[in-house]
Parts: C-alpha cells; sequence; structure tokens
C-alpha cells in the first residue's frame, strides 16, 4: 500500500514515532476494505487512533477504518484517558481543583483514587447514565520529569513552573510533537510567584533582589549583613530539578551575574521549605507566593527607596519582578473531546474564581481606578530623572488621570523584544475579550513605559514602538473581534514612572514595559 493510498483515510499528521511500554498492535482497515495498517497503538481518543507505523506516526480517523488487534479499544464503554505530569504545586491544589469544578459545571460525579505519593486518578461519571466519561491521571513529581514523560508518550499535558528549555523544544520537535513555544501550544492556567521568607521571630523585614542573589550564591552567610542578628544563614529553596528551583536560578541568580551555592537545603515540595523556614529563626527560603505556610514574606527593596511586596494585584500586573506564571504544555496531536472541554473551560470566569479560591493569582483582567494608584503616581514624581521635565508629569497626569489601568500588562524577555510568557498569554486573553464585545464602546489606550538608562527622548520613541507592537500583537489576534466598535490607542511617557529602581537588571526589567488603561 502506499502512502499516497493511505492518505484518503489518514489525517494529514505525520510524527516521528515513540512506542509506549504499554502499546499494542492493531490493524486499521478501511470500511471497503482496499486499505489496511499494521502499527502500535499509542492512543484513541474517542474519535481518531493514533498509530506508529512504517510510516511513522499516524493519526486515523476511527469513522473511517474498523480496528481488530488486542490494542483495539471499546468503541462502545469508551472511557477518555488523560494523563498530566509535572509540578507538584499544581499537581497538590490547583489542578485537583479545576477538574473537580469542571466536573460540578458539566454534570459528572468526581471521585479521587490515590495510587501512591506521587500518583493519584480523577474518574468522572455522567450523572445520568452512570457510565464512566473520563479517567484524569495524575502524575506529580516537578517540571522536568513532566516533560521528559511527554517525550516518551507517558504525559498528554505537563504541568510546568516555568518555560520549556530549548533543548526540551528541539527533542519535542523531534519527536514530532510540533513547536511547543507556539500559541497553541501552551497556556498560562494561573500565577504564582517567588518570594524570599523568614521565619515570624527574625527581625529582617526586607531584602533588595542583589542582597537575595547573594544570599543564594553564599557571597552573604550572616544575618549582620542583611540588618539582623550576629548568626550564619541557613538556605532553604525548592528542588534543582523544580519549576521554583530553576526559577530562583533564572529570575534571581542569573541577572546577578552568579551561582548557586552548593550550601543550601532542598526539599520536594514547597509547603516543606516554608515550614523548614518557619521552624528555624536564622533560616530564609524561597517559596511560592500562594504555599508561605506559617512563615513571614520579605518585601523587595532597592537603593532609591522603591518596595515591592507580592500580592495579588502586584502579582496579575507583573509588578512584581519575581512572577511565576503556571503553564500547561500541550503536544500537537488531538485529545480526546472531554479534555478539550477541560482546557476551554480553564479560562472561563467560573474557573478564575476556582483558581482564586485555590490561594493562586487569576487571571481575570480587573480595572484600578487613579484613586488606587496614588504610591505610583508619587513616585513618578519623586523618582523622575532629570530629563523628565514637569510638562511631561503634567501630560500623563492629564490622560491617564479620567481612566482605568487594567491589571493586563506587557513585559519583554530580557534583551529581547519579544514578550514574556505572561505577556504573551495576556494577549490571547485581552484578544478573546475584544472578541466578546467586552470593551464596546471603550476606549483602550497602550501605554508604554522605560528604564531610565539612556536619554529620555530615545526612551519614549523606544516605549512608543514597544506599546504599537503590543497593540498590533492584540489586533493579529482578535480575528473575529469587530475592531469598529472599539477605539484603540498608544501613547508613551517613557521613564516618567518608574516601578523600581534602575540600578539592578531586575529594576529595568519592572520598568521596560506596556500598560494598558481603559475609559
Amino acid at each position: 500500500m502506499s502512502l499516497k493510498r493511505a492518505a484518503v483515510f489518514v489525517a494529514l499528521f505525520l510524527f516521528a514515532g515513540w512506542r509506549v511500554a504499554l502499546a499494542q498492535d492493531v490493524t486499521l482497515t478501511s470500511r471497503d476494505g482496499r486499505v489496511e495498517l499494521n502499527g502500535t497503538l499509542l492512543g484513541f481518543d474517542g474519535e481518531f487512533y493514533r498509530v506508529e507505523t512504517l510510516y511513522g506516526e499516524l493519526t486515523v480517523d476511527g469513522s473511517g477504518v474498523l480496528c481488530e488487534g488486542p490494542g483495539c479499544p471499546d468503541l462502545v464503554d469508551f472511557v477518555a484517558d488523560v494523563a498530566l505530569s509535572g509540578s507538584a504545586t499544581m499537581g497538590a491544589v490547583l489542578m485537583p481543583a479545576l477538574v473537580e469544578g469542571f466536573a460540578q459545571r458539566n454534570g459528572y460525579v468526581v471521585a479521587r483514587e490515590p495510587v501512591d505519593a506521587t500518583h493519584f486518578t480523577y474518574t468522572l461519571t455522567d450523572k445520568r447514565t452512570g457510565k464512566m466519561a473520563a479517567r484524569f491521571r495524575f502524575r506529580v513529581t516537578n517540571t522536568d520529569e513532566g516533560f521528559a514523560d511527554l517525550l516518551v508518550n507517558e504525559a498528554d499535558l505537563v504541568m510546568a513552573l516555568r518555560e520549556i528549555r530549548p533543548e526540551e523544544r528541539a527533542r519535542a520537535r523531534d519527536a514530532g510533537m510540533g513547536d511547543l513555544t507556539g500559541s497553541n501550544r501552551s497556556r498560562v492556567l494561573a500565577l504564582d510567584a517567588m518570594v524570599p521568607i523568614v521565619s515570624p521571630g527574625n527581625p529582617v523585614r526586607s531584602i533588595s533582589p542583589l542582597d537575595l542573589a547573594r544570599v543564594f550564591a553564599g557571597d552573604i552567610d550572616n544575618w549582620t549583613d542583611l540588618g539582623g542578628p550576629d548568626a550564619p544563614i541557613t538556605r532553604h529553596a525548592p528542588d534543582a530539578g523544580s519549576g521554583l528551583g530553576q526559577a530562583l536560578v533564572d529570575q534571581v541568580l542569573t541577572p546577578a551575574k552568579l551561582a548557586l551555592t552548593s550550601d543550601i537545603i532542598s526539599h520536594r515540595t514547597g509547603p516543606a521549605v516554608a515550614d523548614a523556614v518557619a521552624k528555624d529563626p536564622f533560616a530564609i527560603g524561597l517559596a511560592s507566593y500562594a504555599e508561605t505556610g506559617n512563615a513571614s514574606v520579605l518585601t523587595l527593596t532597592g537603593n532609591c527607596t522603591f518596595s515591592m511586596m507580592a500580592s495579588r494585584r502586584s502579582i496579575k500586573t507583573e509588578d512584581y519582578p519575581l512572577t511565576a506564571p503556571m503553564f500547561l504544555y500541550l503536544p500537537a496531536r488531538r485529545l480526546p473531546a472531554i479534555a478539550r472541554e477541560f482546557l476551554a473551560y480553564t479560562r472561563d470566569p467560573s474557573a478564575q474564581i476556582v483558581i482564586r479560591r485555590a490561594g493562586f493569582v487569576d487571571q481575570a483582567p480587573e480595572e484600578v481606578p487613579v484613586d488606587e494608584q496614588g504610591n505610583r503616581f508619587a513616585n513618578a514624581i519623586t523618582a523622575a530623572g532629570v530629563e523628565t521635565t514637569l510638562e511631561e508629569l503634567q501630560r500623563m497626569t492629564a490622560t491617564l488621570t479620567p481612566m482605568a489601568r487594567l491589571t493586563t500588562s506587557f513585559r519583554f524577555e530580557a534583551g529581547s523584544i519579544r514578550l514574556d510568557a505572561q505577556s504573551r498569554s495576556n494577549v490571547q486573553q485581552l484578544a478573546r475579550a475584544l472578541e466578546q464585545g467586552r470593551y464596546d464602546a471603550r476606549r483602550i489606550l497602550f501605554v508604554g513605559f522605560s528604564d531610565g538608562e539612556g536619554p529620555a527622548d530615545a526612551n519614549r520613541d523606544i516605549a512608543l514602538r514597544r506599546a504599537e507592537a503590543v497593540q498590533r500583537a492584540v489586533v493579529r489576534a482578535a480575528e473575529a473581534a469587530n475592531l469598529d466598535r472599539v477605539k484603540l490607542e498608544t501613547d508613551a511617557f517613557g521613564e516618567a514612572m518608574p516601578m523600581a529602581c534602575d540600578d539592578s537588571a531586575w529594576g529595568r526589567q519592572a520598568n521596560r514595559r506596556v500598560e494598558v488603561w481603559v475609559r
């Protein structure tokens, strides 16, 4: 049989093959008997077979073939199987809460079946028929393990607390899973943040990002260097293979050009970090915002008197610098219908409520009026550079005072014009809102801001180009929106409203942003 003839009966998805341990041989025969495919069944979603054949991995429409062999699924009593693997932080609370919320909304009876310390399964049963509809199988370890499971077909969805690494992206592409950095291959489910924590009895209440990096690099090892007692510092952090453990290196140490010290106590879970730190008056740790337990959270400060405390709003706007988006990655293959319905549910307003109740930061946009932003405008006046004129500050105030700031903000990867992960998700969120008409008859202003390095005029020009680039990205993504019903504009005020000190990489990164204001 030629590949050309086989293509009549298969969907146009041709992948490099990976064999799973439990796969079994099947024979798929066209209903007229003229075409036959032999291979190893990799999956069935209730509609399509995924089979590894001599031609590679093929996706075959089940309505056009008959299946024979020990691996053939039961078409009458088919139960969708969805495997999720990765971050224990996501798998412990967030994802179970979303599965339970999805089940309740759609009329399923949900039951949790523990397997062992890292495995559990949710079964969803139709209330009306009593028939089992789906199994959501979880393996909760860390982000590294999640991507490894995806590559060997042991996971359909990866729970990740960081973006995919270039080497993981390359291996996934070689395995026929598509480009996992593509717009439809990942989504930000919720937001978290890394926060420095200490024991409630520790007198230190703030730390600069540079000192935080120096602590975890081993350059600072006594509390006296941080304004505390004369005592050695004990360091605690998540495992190096976890998403938060890797974010510690990526977001705290790398910008300071430092490396993680070996003198550190690692923990498999976030709550374990918080528990250990809370019990030790001379300990410091890096924990998830949602998992601080009884420990005290330190405020991030800078040399220019700026300070930033992690809060739901500051994380949502990315004004707090150490944000940690919570990702779901999915390969370029069909998922069962119920899995696709679940993914659609995660973006529903009711899911945002579930996310908040689970202790994480949701992505529902909020409008913040000017009278709730007094500190930001005060900073604009006190910290504006010598090149920022009173006239420019007055122009900014006159422009923004009648409007409200959306918590939807946009920032860029370090040294790049590419939007960061949370911002790319924000593009899709704002585009969907435009398509749904949520901002019809309103004015949306994309406002560019910059750091204070270089001439003020040049910084304002750069900020304006960034604002225009974000507007174009949103318009491209909002394919079904009637943009005649909304007024989209751009403006820029450069370095006029700094969020952090420009004397550090993280501060400059926080200041380079595009905000969205509405009226």
